[in-house]
């Protein structure tokens, strides 16, 4: 599809260029050719009724006035000028064509690549989505097919069953309202109120929202932000920080602290999270901030909780905000993750 799309807009390209270039060249060859017969017309008057010295021609003899002065007079040179210019237009406008059909396939491409990258992006997306809600579907399908079929089915057992069944729909819920999270971010003209806010205010707050999680593993978040100001969305710089605590609780084992630091210099704001958890492997770095993306088989052997959307969301939150985002990891010695935010001037 995107082969003959960039053929069909090479075809565009390459007829406006050569009707603007035909059109050019009719123009050129018709004042080449009414020039031509000028001169001629002047030359053979000038044979025909000799001048004395200081003596200008004031107009040029008319056609009536030259053919009956010298009916003899031979035009082939003039027609084998205009000739000459005909063909000259003729070959440039040959190489314009071979230039514009190269050129035009250039720009062609380069105009389509966008478009191609974003179509594959939401194929990509498409087959990610699908493939994470199949999973949740197909248990929560399985579960009732099997206890429908079940006749001996108790009480105690439904009630047990749509316990599961609630799970499984809790997962879909979340994971539904994480990809419009992610559809979200990635819109650059989202609904989006950028304002002078407090970071250290932010952190807190984020803080404050995980605790409970960091409590249930016994894991205390230390806190070093000094007052520092940032021109950015506060809900989705509070949902940055969430992701990002709510990553290093995951990973990291009970009653080892978490620690955000804030550092800044004259035109830069460094926040890092640190843990001290199981780390990341190096071949599953280039991958954590990728969409779905979970080394949770490679990094330990519990279950954790998600589906892979978290860093993704991350990412894209700070992309937002003109910043990025890094990550240094060492197995079983923990992860920083360092959010790089332009300072206010």
């Amino acid at each position: 599809m995107f082969h003959s799309a960039r053929l069909k807009l090479t075809a565009w390209y390459l007829l406006i260029i050569m009707i603007i270039s035909i059109s050019f060249s009719t123009f050129i060859y018709f004042g080449a050719a009414r020039e031509y017969d000028r001169i001629l017309r002047l030359e053979q008057y000038r044979v025909m009724h000799p001048m004395r010295p200081g003596i200008i021609l004031q107009r040029p003899p008319s056609e009536t006035e030259l053919f009956s002065i010298s009916p003899q007079q031979d035009n082939e040179l003039v027609e084998w000028a205009k000739l000459r210019v005909l063909e000259a237009l003729f070959g440039i406008n040959v190489i314009i064509l071979f230039l514009s059909a190269l050129a035009g396939y250039f720009l062609a491409g380069r105009t389509l690549r966008p478009i191609k990258n974003m179509l594959d992006e939401q194929n990509r997306f498409i087959t990610d989505a699908s493939h994470e809600l199949n999973t949740p579907l197909t248990a929560l399908k399985t579960s009732l097919e099997v206890n429908l079929r079940d006749k001996k089915l108790s009480l105690h057992k439904a009630k047990k069953v749509l316990s599961s069944n609630l799970e499984d729909v809790n997962n879909l819920q979340s994971l539904s309202e994480e990809l419009m999270e992610l559809i979200m971010y990635q819109k650059q003209n989202g609904n989006y109120k950028i304002a002078k806010i407090a970071l250290s205010d932010i952190i807190k707050t984020a803080v404050g929202q995980t605790k409970s999680l960091a409590e249930k593993k016994k894991i205390v978040i230390k806190v070093d932000a000094p007052k520092t100001f940032v021109m950015g969305d506060e809900k989705s710089l509070k949902k940055l920080f969430v992701i990002l605590l709510d990553n290093a609780i995951k990973y990291t084992n009970s009653k080892s602290p978490i620690s955000v630091v804030v550092k800044k210099n004259d035109f830069i704001i460094n926040i890092l999270v640190k843990d001290g958890g199981i780390g990341i492997k190096k071949e599953d770095m280039p991958h954590i901030f990728d969409r779905f993306y979970r080394a949770d088989r490679s990094r330990t052997k519990q279950r954790i909780e998600g589906y892979g959307l978290g860093l993704s969301i991350a990412k894209r939150i700070v992309a937002l905000h003109n910043g990025s985002i890094r990550v240094e990891s060492e197995v079983r010695k923990g992860s920083v993750f360092t959010v790089t935010l332009p300072k206010i001037k």
